[in-house]
């Protein structure tokens, strides 16, 4: 578990990171701020009592994505390059992990690390602002908060529609559970199960993750009067509304732009090549 005093000092970086280079980072603050004891995710550099340098990690089944930053101060001085190598050596020993390096489409300084870095581009992350836009709400499809008991069919649609192997997605959603800022929703489509999705509130915001409809009702519209119904659910409640989605190009995001969504913000992902 972090300290109140190592969160403080990666919130502070981060914000002198995003400022200076007019970026976003993502370091995964759900999941900075719930790690277990017995973690050892984040690796950390200070100089004079001041961190200049954090790398965190953030595993999701047999993925693990990786994203650091280092004060502009100190950078060309290898302070990444070592922190990724340490935290290397200790992902290095699953084999069959997948190691993804995360960084801002528009970070200038992680493109020429990546660059050097034996890695190869995989996909992007679209980060996406609803804009008032008029929706409908079909009653053929509701959404309903999730039960103990649809943990199986959340596991399900995470192996089918995310690629998790069944433990990695058991495991997965047993600890996002413990997350107190997230409410789970699940997808019916005449009144049987086809999908689900999540919400977090976080700094006054919605935050729209997770979205999955199982594939063989996938192309039906079903996907799009869900989300409607929770972009209609959250704007009731007075709060500006965001999603994140993975694509490999801006054209497959078609679904969300139906809706009002529009790109503020991404993120690119490269593969490390082993």
């Amino acid at each position: 578990m972090l300290t109140t005093k190592q969160l403080k000092d990666i919130e502070e970086l981060q914000r002198i990171c995003d400022s200076r280079d007019k970026i976003q980072l993502k370091l995964n603050w759900d999941m900075l701020r719930t790690r277990e004891d017995n973690e050892n995710n984040d690796f950390f550099h200070y100089e004079n009592g001041e961190l200049v340098g954090f790398l965190g990690l953030y595993g999701f089944g047999s993925k693990i994505e990786i994203c650091g930053m280092v004060h502009p101060h100190y950078r060309r001085k290898g302070i990444f390059s070592r922190l990724l190598t340490v935290s290397m050596k200790l992902i290095t020993k699953h084999d069959n992990t997948t190691i993804l390096l995360n960084a801002p489409s528009a970070s200038f300084t992680a493109q020429n690390f990546l660059e050097k870095y034996p890695c190869r581009y995989t996909f992007t992350e679209y980060q996406m602002k609803w804009v008032t836009t008029d929706l409908l709400s079909d009653e053929e499809v509701t959404l309903r908060k999730a039960k103990p008991d649809d943990l199986d069919s959340e596991v399900r649609l995470d192996v089918l529609c995310f690629g998790f192997s069944e433990t990695d997605a058991k495991q997965y959603n047993e600890r996002i559970k413990n997350d107190e800022t997230q409410q789970f929703y699940m997808i019916d489509y005449h009144k049987k199960n086809v999908g689900k999705l999540r919400i977090a509130h976080t700094d006054g915001e919605a935050w729209i993750y997770g979205f999955a409809v199982l594939p063989q009702f996938q192309g039906m519209g079903i996907g799009r009067k869900a989300l409607s119904k929770s972009i209609i659910l959250e704007n009731r409640k007075g709060y500006p509304i965001f999603l994140e989605v993975e694509a490999k190009n801006s054209h497959a995001l078609g679904l969300y732009e139906s809706c009002g969504f529009q790109i503020f913000h991404s993120q690119d992902y490269y593969k490390v090549e082993k």
